[in-house]
């Protein structure tokens, strides 16, 4: 054998001494021990019995909500809306569709907006409106209400601010359609 060999065997075999010492001190250092129980409880809600469905909490009705609904608070909650939609007359569409004038508006309507087909089978052909019904109901959980929606906002679990964003909708038009009145109202 010639001194090079000899040379890169030492040197290949004092990195493999290094390596394994400082594997070896570092174990002894950084040792952690098993936990007792491995993994988080993950609570979750039991499924009603096979008998009968849980009953969904009474909501109010949107007429009354909007009776003590307030627009500047709903253009306030309505930042989280605007990643995905634009609400000036003429404006843009965005992820999703321009919103200027969206209440009593055919729903999947808006000029040049490839809307999602589950989104398009839930219009009837464009016959259902964005009533202030279906908006309540849609903006509470969008992918509960038209499931398969491209839409992937999670919804708006207060009725106060759902209604104030209804209202804030309510007043982006040229006409906006009146009110429900709250004392006729029943859901």
């Amino acid at each position: 054998m010639n001194s090079y060999v000899n040379t890169a065997v030492g040197a290949l075999l004092g990195t493999i001494f290094v390596l394994m010492s400082v594997s070896i001190a570092s174990e002894g250092i950084f040792h952690s021990e098993a936990p007792e129980k491995e993994g988080f409880a993950i609570v979750a809600e039991e499924a009603p019995a096979a008998g009968g469905e849980a009953a969904p909490a009474a909501a109010a009705p949107i007429a009354q909500l909007l009776a003590s609904a307030d627009a500047k608070a709903g253009e306030a909650a309505f930042k989280k809306c605007q990643a995905c939609h634009d609400a000036t007359k003429g404006g843009p569409n965005k992820v999703g569709p321009n919103l200027f004038g969206v209440v009593d508006r055919p729903i999947a309507s808006h000029e040049g907006f490839a809307y999602s087909a589950p989104m398009k089978d839930f219009s009837k052909g464009s016959s259902e409106k964005w009533t202030f019904e279906n908006l309540n109901k849609f903006l509470l959980a969008p992918k509960k209400d038209v499931p398969g929606t491209a839409m992937g906002f999670a919804g708006l679990a207060k009725d106060q601010e759902r209604a104030n964003v209804i209202l804030y909708l309510h007043t982006l038009a040229d006409s906006p359609v009146p009110l429900p009145d709250p004392k006729t109202a029943t859901q």
